[in-house]
């Protein structure tokens, strides 16, 4: 018998990266010289945020995610900093939210305007004062609505309730002291009970992400981790460092058992930091290389060898760091399944990476986009500091179509009065919930009943306009509000992701013509 290789089947095996034309680059942009080992970039569906480098203080760039090509050198900034910023996230459920930390030991909150930044912003929504020395990472919880962490060279990481109604808050609703150095890194699991962390201390902690108790500690001798990433929920730890040798490594560890790791790996001799990103929807791994160009790509496995290296896309110019475009900003009609924006300093350059699996069909190819986290929220801060943990609220990203599973108990009346709503008008996109649609309908008839026993007045129920007489009333009338806005802002999203598609679409059937 002839032997033959054996070769994994993988529908991901031949996914390569696609880097964007020069006009579809973000040229231009006074990129910070800090030497922090952060992505100095983060992206939504909506705007793009680059940390910069600016005089007397900390300032960073949001652009329109579709204003490419040349940044004016003058363009407004988000500067309310005294000290370089050194790291910045999107807001998961809030495209107009941003948080960035800095060397003047504080956090601040943006609040976004909704045509981007016309002139430039010095007073932030919310800031933050509890840290005694600079901030260097910040994280938002996957799951919870305005619920952000904190770490700095304190030895810190505090826990932040943004529905607080001060707008400076001094005091964090809680404080973990487990670290005896900096804390380099955080990753939640996906319902985020859980937050690994990696310090300069060379340790791996595991601990309950609400009340801080420590779960697991662990160390190796000839590893030291930078970066650490809980693999969703496959009860595995990632971490990306350098060995004994100065040479960079990955290690795998076991969520329940941090003594011995699973599988350790060495990758090259070059000094550059290791970016990891995980997929958890495809469990694909990504690695990119500070310094370097390079960005390596795996599928992970909960069986022996547990990571399956695919490919590497590799390109002349250097990344600094990286922003990575949430899912549900994909280009699913191109079947891509990840992108990068590569912080190019030496070009003063912002290059979106395209991960695409070569597919024929144009059609939706369901099999590598399946159900992925949303960016609406499973509960609000108050329930999940009061010991409640839920998993993501799922969508799917099929064009002109949106499931989610059912959101969290306090919301159901607001739900299904915007469900009511999105029903009654036509061309609105509609919400297919996967829990009991009986009870939801009972719930809706009942607000209907109440609200056709109220006046109207100038086309408004005075219900919802009348001074509410509780604080239950209140509450119920500001998440209202909250669903109404957010809605709008969804379907606003599903529109412009309509119109690219469109209009992609034409451009194929054009060349197919002139091809022809």
């Amino acid at each position: 018998m002839t032997w033959r290789p054996q070769y994994r089947s993988s529908k991901f095996r031949h996914v390569f990266g696609k880097a964007a034309t020069k006009e579809n680059c973000y040229d231009g942009v006074p990129i910070t010289r800090s030497v922090q080992d952060n992505h100095f970039c983060a992206v939504n569906p909506r705007f793009v945020a680059i940390i910069t480098e600016c005089a007397g203080g900390g300032a960073f760039l949001v652009l329109s995610v579709h204003h490419t090509g040349k940044v004016d050198p003058h363009h407004p900034r988000v500067s309310g900093h005294r000290g370089n910023v050194l790291d910045i996230k999107w807001n998961p459920f809030n495209d107009y939210c941003i948080a960035s930390c800095s060397e003047d030991t504080t956090v601040k909150v943006w609040e976004i305007p909704p045509h981007g930044v016309l002139k430039t912003l010095t007073v932030p929504w919310k800031e933050l004062q509890g840290h005694s020395r600079r901030v260097g990472v910040i994280e938002w919880h996957p799951t919870a609505n305005n619920i952000l962490f904190s770490t700095a060279y304190d030895y810190q990481v505090m826990i932040w309730n943004l529905d607080s109604p001060e707008q400076v808050i001094k005091n964090p609703v809680r404080t973990i002291k487990h670290h005896t150095d900096v804390v380099l890194s955080m990753s939640f699991n996906t319902d985020g009970s859980l937050l690994a962390t990696t310090c300069r201390d060379r340790k791996i902690r595991l601990m309950e992400a609400r009340s801080g108790n420590m779960l697991q500690e662990g160390s190796c001798k000839t590893h030291k981790a930078s970066k650490v990433l809980i693999l969703g929920n496959m009860k595995m730890i990632f971490t990306s460092g350098t060995s004994r040798y100065n040479s960079r490594q990955i290690v795998l560890w076991d969520q329940d058992d941090l003594s011995t790791p699973l599988l350790e790996e060495n990758l090259d001799g070059s000094s550059g930091l290791l970016f990891p990103f995980y997929d958890p929807d495809t469990h694909m791994l990504y690695l990119a290389g500070k310094g370097d160009g390079s960005i390596r790509y795996y599928e992970i496995s909960s069986e022996k060898p547990y990571i399956q290296y695919l490919m590497e896309y590799r390109s002349h110019t250097p990344q600094k760091g990286m922003g990575v475009m949430p899912k549900r900003g994909l280009d699913v009609s191109s079947c891509e399944v990840f992108r990068f924006y590569k912080v190019v300093t030496v070009k003063s350059l912002i290059e979106p990476v395209s991960m695409i699996v070569p597919r024929r069909s144009e059609s939706y190819q369901e099999d590598i986009y399946p159900m992925t986290a949303s960016n609406r929220p499973a509960l609000t801060a108050d329930e999940w500091l009061s010991g409640v943990d839920k998993g993501p609220i799922l969508m799917s990203l099929k064009p002109g179509s949106e499931l989610m599973e059912p959101p969290s108990e306090t919301k159901a009346l607001a739900n299904s009065v915007d469900a009511r709503r999105s029903r009654s008008r036509p061309g609105v996109l509609q919400l297919s919930y996967i829990q009991d649609q009986q009870e939801a309908k009972e719930t809706s008839d009942q607000v209907e009943d109440d609200r056709s026993q109220t006046p109207v007045i100038n086309g408004e129920d005075l219900a919802l306009c009348s001074p509410p007489r509780t604080e239950s009333e209140l509450r119920l009338k500001f998440l209202k509000q909250q669903e109404e806005i957010r809605r709008l802002r969804e379907l606003l999203n599903q529109r412009e992701v309509r119109v690219k598609q469109l209009e992609l679409e034409i451009k194929n059937i054009k060349n197919s013509q002139t091809q022809s």
